[in-house]
């Protein structure tokens, strides 16, 4: 009998960084990159496995990051948007680790750590609800927990729909952990700037 719930997480790096004009993934924030931040709390947390999925600069991106030994897919048609992306991962992790619950989360929350990703597991274990989100800035978003009820819609997802549309969809299967920091991610230099001086 199985007992124990496998739990995957999606690190989700496959972006241009088009509005900041550099991959944003290997800022560097507290001496290590974004990257680098997010696969340690991934890998630091209660979650049995992971996959970073990858399109744009994929090349250079996996040589910064050679000394993780993590699974990495490869989005071909990143172009496509965020769905592509997260699919290309989810595929992944159930076909190579029978996941019965996932975590999606980005390269550009430098906030999120263990703890975050800990919090969203410890939460699903103490409800019935199917979606844990993060609480921010009066809304929800990532990092967030579907339990495999909601893997088909994951896959059915087109161009830049994200997990967001489906936790605004399913309000009465959710659930929220309070993370202010969580509004803090870097899309412009502006925004890197601000995240520096505030360190």
């Amino acid at each position: 009998m199985k007992t124990e719930i496998k739990t995957g997480v999606i690190i989700l790096a496959a972006g241009s960084s088009s509005r900041l004009g550099q991959p944003k993934q290997l800022l560097e924030f507290n001496g290590k990159t974004l990257l680098e931040i997010a696969i340690e709390a991934a890998q630091k947390s209660f979650t049995q496995s992971c996959v970073l999925v990858l399109g744009a600069n994929a090349l250079m991106i996996s040589d910064y990051i050679k000394h993780f030994q993590i699974p990495q897919v490869i989005n071909e048609i990143w172009q496509d948007g965020m769905a592509s992306s997260m699919q290309k991962g989810l595929r992944y992790l159930i076909e190579n680790e029978a996941i019965d619950q996932v975590i999606l989360m980005l390269s550009d929350q430098p906030f999120v750590n263990n703890e975050i990703l800990n919090l969203l597991i410890e939460n699903k274990l103490n409800t019935h609800s199917n979606i844990i989100a993060c609480s921010y800035n009066g809304t929800f978003g990532v990092p967030v927990l579907f339990t495999k009820k909601y893997f088909p819609e994951l896959l059915s997802l087109t161009g830049n729909e994200g997990a967001k549309k489906l936790v605004l969809s399913h309000q009465d299967d959710l659930e929220t952990i309070d993370f202010p920091k969580g509004a803090i991610d870097i899309d412009t230099i502006e925004d890197y700037q601000k995240l520096k001086s505030s360190s």
